[in-house]
């Protein structure tokens, strides 16, 4: 049994690596929202920057989906995946709403802070919605409809291709034939 220890240490290497790099890539987008210059002017320049990160998010859940269909270790990557995905949704809206807040002081119920609008930004996205912050303005209730669509389509989308792209990817390691890949049988 001396080779327990050993083979117990490999398995958890990768794990401990996943978690590691999870963390690390929420303490990066964490440093950049707080660092990142959020007194931009509310003007067509501020909204072609809004969708491009909303294009950034869609193309790194690509490309994320694309490592899990590759990995060696599709589940471990898939939590790397929505560990990734998810706190950068999170920043972008927190990060258009700091802006229109500092832009438009009425926009909101109470100014936003940048922690205000991370706090804000996640009660929206798990749809409790305290109320101790709300939107006030026409322009402040359109993005926040757009997080709630976003956000709905984003997670469930999400979820379901991650563990799609795990099952490919785990199906072809073993050898066995893709069942989401077959066509469906033919009804009488």
């Amino acid at each position: 049994m001396a080779g327990e220890p050993d083979g117990g240490t490999r398995r958890g290497r990768p794990i401990a690596a996943t978690l590691l790099h999870s963390a690390a890539s929420s303490a990066v987008l964490l440093v950049v929202y707080y660092r990142a210059p959020l007194d931009r002017p509310l003007d067509w320049a501020t909204g072609w920057l809004f969708l491009l990160t909303l294009l950034l998010f869609a193309a790194v859940t690509a490309f994320e989906l694309l490592g899990i269909l590759r990995s060696e270790q599709p589940r471990l990557r898939a939590i790397r995946a929505l560990a990734l995905a998810l706190p950068l949704l999170v920043v972008v809206f927190a990060s258009t709403y700091c802006t229109l807040s500092g832009q438009e002081p009425g926009a909101f119920t109470e100014p936003l802070s940048r922690t205000d609008g991370l706090y804000f930004t996640v009660t929206v996205l798990a749809t409790v919605g305290f109320g101790d912050i709300a939107p006030v303005t026409e322009t402040a209730r359109v993005l926040v409809t757009i997080q709630m669509l976003v956000g709905l389509i984003a997670v469930g989308l999400i979820a379901k291709l991650a563990l799609g792209a795990v099952q490919v990817a785990v199906a072809r390691r073993a050898g066995t034939p893709d069942r989401t890949a077959e066509e469906p049988a033919s009804l009488p």
